[in-house]
């Protein structure tokens, strides 16, 4: 039997996720101060992240730039504008990034970051189609990946990859990809979906 708690909704401020307020908490982001706990994923989404990641990784240029490859990491968007402190606070947990190798902060690692992928499921599909690829692109994110799974959760139907306009920070469509993801910034990587997919 559930308790009156567990419905009413949780809210956070800055000051307590600062001082380490979701630490004991699982699963979940902060959009405008309200906690969204999220679904268990798909053995597939588990395995489409894992893969990805180390596939950018492995992509990095010898020589070149210094790059890291993140998943799952806490990342702080812009505050939203509003008066009440609980309301504020914006804190997501990307499927996989890549950002420079500037000392990783939660506050500012936005500004470092230069690809973010989500992976979609049920459960996240209209805030990674939507609201996360409005909030990443104000952020100044150069690059967006979707990867769009079957309804199933069985295979990747399409990866779409969104290029920043940077005139008026909005992700513009830049291609879609239907069986293998050929990206050349800011690694250069060609991964055939059956790669990431593999049981």
């Amino acid at each position: 039997m559930s308790t009156p708690d567990q419905h009413r909704e949780q809210r956070l401020t800055v000051e307590a996720f600062l001082d380490g307020a979701t630490d004991d908490w699982d699963d979940i982001e902060i959009v405008d101060g309200r906690v969204v706990r999220m679904m268990a994923q798909s053995p597939l989404h588990s395995r489409v992240v894992r893969r990805l990641a180390g596939l950018l990784e492995a992509g990095r240029r010898a020589g070149g730039p210094g790059m890291i490859v993140d998943s799952d990491v806490a990342a702080r968007f812009a505050d939203a504008d509003s008066s009440a402190a609980d309301r504020r606070l914006n804190i997501r947990y990307p499927d996989v990034w890549i950002r420079d190798c500037e000392p990783y902060d939660v506050n500012s690692v936005r500004d470092h970051l230069l690809l973010v992928v989500e992976v979609t499921s049920e459960s996240t599909i209209d805030a990674d189609i939507t609201d996360k690829r409005i909030q990443y692109a104000a952020a100044g994110i150069p690059r967006y990946l979707i990867v769009r799974l079957d309804q199933k959760e069985e295979r990747i139907e399409e990866i779409e990859e969104y290029r920043l306009d940077w005139s008026g920070r909005r992700y513009r469509a830049h291609t879609v990809h239907r069986r293998v993801l050929l990206l050349d910034e800011p690694v250069e990587v060609t991964i055939p979906f059956d790669m990431l997919e593999q049981a």
